[in-house]
């Protein structure tokens, strides 16, 4: 039984996270022969705050992208 567990952070539609459960049992059925019922799939979702890079929670980065001009991370 394949077990996914993916981490993402929050904000995401309920509809575009069915979109990827959906793409992402289809890639494990197809690639491991896995029989579609014995995939098992769990999202875990950090708030913005708790997740940095470079020192920066993605909501100071988005700031200092938008204050640049430039486009945000994809939400």
């Amino acid at each position: 039984m394949p077990i996914v567990s993916i981490m993402m952070i929050e904000g995401r539609s309920p509809e575009k996270k069915k979109a990827m459960l959906k793409a992402v049992t289809d890639a494990i059925v197809q690639t491991l022969d896995a029989p579609r019922d014995s995939v098992r799939i769990v999202i875990n979702e950090v708030p913005m705050d708790h997740f940095a890079v470079g020192g920066m929670t993605r909501d100071e980065r988005d700031q200092l992208l938008a204050a640049q001009g430039k486009r945000g991370a994809n939400k």
